[in-house]
């Protein structure tokens, strides 16, 4: 068992329908601080709703049913008290295609601090010092910092998905969560988001849904195999994919399904 110190996010016989088609099957997973996890698996095994269940993005739709625990840093989201709002600030989600909001760079970059701070009165000064902090951790600042006026869907795909990232940062996230942030982009766009992860690493954990076999091994230290709504296996990213402990990862890893 890891320390519980250590751990950012823990599920303990996690269970969700869509309906009566159950998604989730008794996932009992502990994904440990400042890594990379990536979560594999074919299509409809259960990845992206188990990575929705951290931030409960998946409650949008009223046919939902969850049962079972997962805790963020030791705390239950199912918890009374526990906002979504805070939740979802905690645990920041990055989607497949870049999604930056029609408006400028800036606004972007400032939308979730106007949005959450109370009067939405922020100084100039402290949303400017937000901007090129956040821009600068996500490799923008240099390129971007004489175009911060500029409508931000004008950007190359790339640097659209690192704006979205740059989006969360004000928030102070602990967790970033990533469905396929790669899928729309090419192998230079790609290679620069995996550059990125790696640079967040360590002050963020973040998960992210591959179906990328060669990224997951690139870019994660710990990966995921989940199979029909089951996790099968759960370790260190070179050992699962050099020395697999069920057969179900091995053919999947070696391309006999998926």
């Amino acid at each position: 068992m890891s320390d519980p110190q250590k751990l950012a996010i823990t599920t303990r016989a996690l269970n969700l329908w869509y309906a009566k088609f159950q998604a989730l099957i008794d996932v009992t997973v502990d994904i440990k601080h400042g890594i990379i996890t990536s979560l594999i698996g074919p299509s409809g095994c259960g990845k992206t709703t188990l990575l929705r269940c951290f931030n409960r993005v998946n409650e949008r739709y009223g046919y939902v049913t969850t049962t079972g625990e997962i805790k963020l840093h030791g705390k239950n989201i199912y918890d009374d008290d526990v906002s979504l709002v805070e939740l979802r600030k905690s645990a920041g989600m990055v989607f497949q295609r870049p999604n930056p909001l029609p408006i400028s760079v800036y606004e972007n970059v400032v939308f979730g601090l106007r949005i959450h701070k109370e009067g939405g009165d922020l100084k100039r000064s402290v949303l400017d010092e937000a901007v090129e902090v956040a821009l600068t951790e996500v490799g923008l600042w240099q390129d971007l910092k004489d175009r911060l006026d500029m409508r931000a869907t004008n950007l190359q795909l790339e640097q659209q998905q690192k704006l979205c990232i740059a989006r969360l940062l004000p928030l102070k996230p602990e967790i970033i969560l990533m469905d396929e942030p790669c899928s729309a982009l090419d192998v230079e766009g790609t290679r620069a988001i995996e550059e990125l992860m790696f640079a967040l690493k360590g002050r963020y954990t973040i998960v992210i849904v591959t179906h990328n076999m060669a990224q997951a091994r690139r870019a994660s230290d710990e990966c995921i195999f989940m199979l029909l709504g089951e996790l099968i296996e759960h370790s260190r990213t070179e050992e699962l994919f050099l020395t697999p402990k069920n057969p179900k990862t091995a053919d999947y890893i070696e391309g006999r399904y998926g």
